[in-house]
């Protein structure tokens, strides 16, 4: 039962947290700090506390999203509630970073000011989010928050083994979750230093975290992954003839 609690604790916590940082990076009015507004303090001093914010949460998900980490961690902590902890760490940290960040209004890289073109920016960021959010839910969104794992725990059941599956946007693109964030924090009309050093350092983390967790995914499902990878591309989707193989499943 205190898994379980513990659980929907987390994912609730997660849940608003996303929310807001989804008004964060769009600058949506009647938040109380978005990327572009708040207390700034000198340029130097907003760069270096922002890389710093950048750094604690690529570190912090990088080491624990590894294997190696988390069957050491399962050592301190029981196995239902992993995935939850994670959750819950990768959640702290961007609670830190929307608290913490530091905006740089200057120089604006770009101001679109043509309706019209600030309208298809808004349409492409909020298309971002929806690719993210129904991604999620194509392979088991509560499973992927911690959800799952704790609620079979709590009815006394194992979970299943993982099953590869390719459905809706997986079958054209390999990481639509991370395509959705991409899309999320590069359109916008008005791109300010700030923004960019936040879409910049967020999709160089992406390319990077694409390279671990596909070496995982090929420790993991072997051939059938290295298969997927020639008929799917990595984040631009790949549209064409796709074989029986075994990612149909």
């Amino acid at each position: 039962m205190l898994s379980a609690l513990y659980g929907l604790f987390v994912y609730l916590f997660f849940l608003a947290t996303f929310v807001y940082a989804i008004g964060f990076v769009g600058n949506l009015p009647l938040l109380p700090k978005t990327i572009d507004s708040g207390p700034s303090g000198p340029w130097l001093e907003a760069l270096l506390v922002n890389v710093a914010l950048l750094a604690v949460f690529a570190v912090q998900h990088s080491v624990m999203a590894r294997r190696s980490f988390k069957r050491w961690f399962t050592r301190l902590v029981p196995e239902p509630v992993e995935r939850s902890s994670f959750v819950l760490a990768a959640s702290l940290a961007l609670a830190l970073l929307l608290w913490q960040w530091r905006p740089i209004n200057e120089p604006m890289v770009w101001q679109v000011t043509d309706p019209l073109g600030r309208l298809a920016l808004h349409a492409v960021f909020w298309a971002g989010w929806a690719v993210l959010l129904t991604s999620t839910f194509l392979i088991n969104h509560f499973e992927l928050f911690g959800l799952r794992q704790v609620w079979t725990h709590l009815r006394g059941t194992a979970m299943p083994a993982p099953d590869f599956r390719t459905p809706l946007f997986y079958r054209h693109v390999r990481h639509p979750i991370y395509l959705g964030f991409v899309l999320a924090f590069w359109a916008t009309p008005a791109m300010s230093a700030g923004h960019l050093l936040f879409a910049a350092a967020c999709t160089g983390y992406i390319l990077v975290g694409i390279w671990f967790e596909e070496r995982d995914l090929i420790a993991q499902f072997g051939e059938r992954y290295r298969l997927y990878r020639e008929q799917a591309g990595m984040l631009l989707p790949k549209f064409g003839r796709r074989s029986s193989g075994p990612v149909q499943r």
